[in-house]
């Protein structure tokens, strides 16, 4: 089962980040947004049906080994359909990058300050890489800390609601409509905040989606019962959607074609490591002050990435940035 789990995270960093680095290849700068929106949605989107799907073969035909058939089917599938149809796309980012030598920004990208961003720098290491996006490029750090903290709270949201929703009284179905509210807001929700960060911006609906999320969580910690949980649930999956693609888009917006891949993955390391952090602080919390108290923690280092993101971040979207 571990060797198995191996292989499933293997498959995560090998075919979902290669796929949102060849989205954003296509895409081109103005794009951005949209294309991060749909890709997410689709992946999230399928994550709940298929979900949907194997409860409904198990209860039929038994937990294994029916409902793994529907998975070697979507890897049938998807092998496929990428040898068949999909083409390479770092001829795109080829492209992009000499465009970018040729035609320098003439805007800072840093807000005030008049020396260009280490980020427009055509060749770096991945250890250079690694420490820009990680702690020294202000919007790139500021997007890797908020992606960090979005995670966190999602594994809170998967891992500890639940049972604070049957703690307090509720039926099983209703505790099940709560778990599916999330993610659909969060899915569906995805097709709008993403073109909308490409005419917004990125850091409006990154700073919002944050503190939205903060708002979720700590009305989650008030409230008592379903219907004003069901809301909480709604706007948790809205602010969700808000960050969710549009921090994507802005470390593609900030970093170099040339190491644009590179930055894209140190940023998903730190994104998903949300879940691993999230579950044991959250479940350390709850064991020590309770359920409630895991989940005002949480929602308090939500809010606080969202200032962090209010105060480093600067805007990365060069409609924005060139207005």
């Amino acid at each position: 089962m571990v060797a198995a789990n191996v292989l499933l995270g293997v498959n995560q960093g090998l075919c979902w980040s290669t796929t949102v680095i060849m989205k954003i290849d296509l895409a081109g700068p103005r794009r951005r947004g949209l294309a991060m929106g749909l890709n997410e949605a689709a992946g999230y989107l399928a994550v709940a049906v298929t979900a949907y799907l194997t409860g409904l073969i198990a209860a039929r035909a038994g937990l294994r080994p029916e409902p793994f058939y529907l998975g070697l089917a979507y890897a049938g599938l998807g092998l496929g359909l990428s040898a068949l149809l999909v083409r390479e796309t770092r001829g795109h980012a080829e492209l992009e990058a000499s465009l970018a030598n040729a035609d320098p920004p003439t805007a800072p990208r840093q807000g005030p300050d008049s020396e260009p961003s280490a980020a427009t720098v055509e060749r770096l290491s991945t250890r250079e890489v690694l420490t820009l996006t990680s702690l020294r490029e202000p919007a790139l750090s500021a997007c890797s800390q908020a992606g960090l903290v979005n995670n966190l709270n999602d594994g809170l949201a998967w891992g500890l609601l639940p049972l604070l929703y049957v703690r307090g009284g509720l039926p099983v179905a209703q505790v099940g409509l709560l778990a599916a509210l999330y993610p659909a807001v969060w899915g569906l929700g995805q097709l709008v905040t993403g073109p909308l960060s490409d005419r917004l911006g990125r850091k409006p609906l990154i700073t919002g989606g944050m503190l939205l999320q903060a708002v979720a969580l700590a009305g989650i910690a008030v409230a008592g019962s379903f219907l004003p949980w069901a809301a909480c649930a709604v706007l948790l999956g809205a602010g969700t959607a808000m960050v969710y693609p549009t921090l994507l888009a802005a470390v593609s917006d900030v970093a170099h074609p040339s190491w644009r891949a590179t930055a894209v993955g140190v940023y998903r390391l730190w994104r998903d490591a949300g879940f691993a952090v999230g579950a044991l602080l959250a479940g350390l919390v709850a064991d020590l002050a309770g359920l409630q108290a895991a989940v005002w923690v949480v929602a308090v280092l939500t809010a606080a990435s969202g200032l962090v993101v209010a105060v480093r971040m600067y805007e990365t979207h060069q409609l924005m940035s060139q207005a």
